[in-house]
């Protein structure tokens, strides 16, 4: 363990975050935490704890995003080849985008004639939500994977529409509640912000950011009182593992069933039949054997997902080993690109991937 600690450690001398958890769950029930580093690189600034919460970013569109649909799925309220239309009925105002379904949105296989959201941050929620709704399509659905906040921004729509409940409410029912997640959270407003790292010192917004949402789209819709699948969830590493925990044992958690077996076969499983040697292979909601952030030594079967901010997870059904590295490496302001949190990720990956998960 004093390799991962020693590498986390690095990381921070050399400024690839502030400060960083580092949570590892094994099937054989042994859980680890390791806090390092401070909220900020300031001397005076507060120790990370083992239940520091992180804005999880684009986490947020597995955990519960995609998680929530699966479930409605594995349920029998939704099929994966259930047309988007049928539950946006504006989504079908160009020819073939009444094709697009449930699974494409799952598999990121949607690709629409948008910009990224990022770019629309001085929009309203409203307008963003037209935009992207009437947007035509680029390519045929199912031929290209793109990864993209848009398509991620219909899951909360489609959850309303089945169960008459916003995300938050769903996730917070299903999931977050009965596994025991009580530091996870759509509104970090209701949590004391000293228990929040910062993310960012925002020129746009002209203030630090700490215990708002740190991507822009999600923080209009936030501020519109809206929640959105793309972004916007802030957790704890041992929250995190606890939906992990989940996930790795085949979607049972101390003795409920949140998943059905194939269900979860499903997410680290190829859907698409296409390998993309940057974004890896697409599960249902997952990403599969994704260079950028699992090293040489996760099974071929490993489905992670990561954030902006600095956060990721990745769980080996093989190896029975789950872990969530969740950081504020945007603090102070998000670097020019993603090596160096790429390299801390693929390192922690080969760490705790050599270790007997059994």
């Amino acid at each position: 363990m004093d390799k991962i600690v020693d590498r986390l450690e690095r990381a921070v001398r050399e400024k690839v975050f502030p400060g960083a958890v580092l949570g590892i769950f094994k099937r054989n029930g042994e859980r680890m935490i390791y806090p390092v580093g401070n909220f900020t690189y300031e001397k005076d600034s507060s120790k990370v704890q083992e239940n520091t919460m992180y804005d999880m970013a684009s986490v947020t569109k597995s955990i519960p995003g995609s998680c929530s649909i699966l479930k409605l799925i594995d349920d029998g309220r939704i099929r994966l080849d259930n047309k988007l239309v049928s539950f946006v009925p504006e989504f079908g105002n160009f020819p073939k985008k009444n094709e697009v379904t449930i699974k494409h949105l799952l598999t990121y296989t949607l690709d629409l004639d948008v910009p990224g959201l990022s770019t629309l941050k001085d929009k309203t929620a409203k307008e963003i939500t037209t935009l992207v709704t009437e947007a035509p399509l680029k390519s045929a659905p199912g031929s290209k994977h793109v990864y993209t906040n848009s398509t991620a921004g219909f899951f909360a729509p489609i959850i309303k529409k089945i169960t008459g409940q916003t995300l938050d409410a769903f996730a917070d029912d299903t999931f977050f509640e009965p596994l025991g997640m009580s530091r996870t959270t759509f509104f970090p407003e209701n949590f004391n912000k000293k228990e929040i790292t910062p993310t960012e010192i925002d020129e746009w917004r002209g203030r630090e950011i700490q215990g708002e949402v740190h991507d822009e789209s999600a923080f209009i819709f936030h501020k519109e009182n809206q929640i959105t699948a793309a972004a916007g969830l802030f957790s704890t590493a041992p929250d995190i593992l606890n939906f992990l925990e989940m996930l790795l044992n085949a979607g049972m958690f101390a003795g409920k069933k949140y998943f059905s077996k194939e269900m979860v076969k499903n997410m680290h499983t190829n859907q698409t039949g296409v390998f993309d040697g940057d974004l890896g292979r697409a599960g249902l909601g997952w990403v599969i054997g994704w260079p950028d952030g699992l090293g040489q030594y996760a099974s071929t079967e490993t489905f992670c997902k990561s954030g902006f901010t600095g956060t990721f997870v990745a769980i080996d059904p093989m190896k029975g080993i789950a872990f969530a590295l969740l950081s504020n490496r945007t603090y102070p302001k998000r670097p020019k690109d993603n090596s160096a949190i790429s390299a801390v990720r693929r390192d922690i990956s080969d760490c705790v991937f050599l270790l007997d998960g059994r």
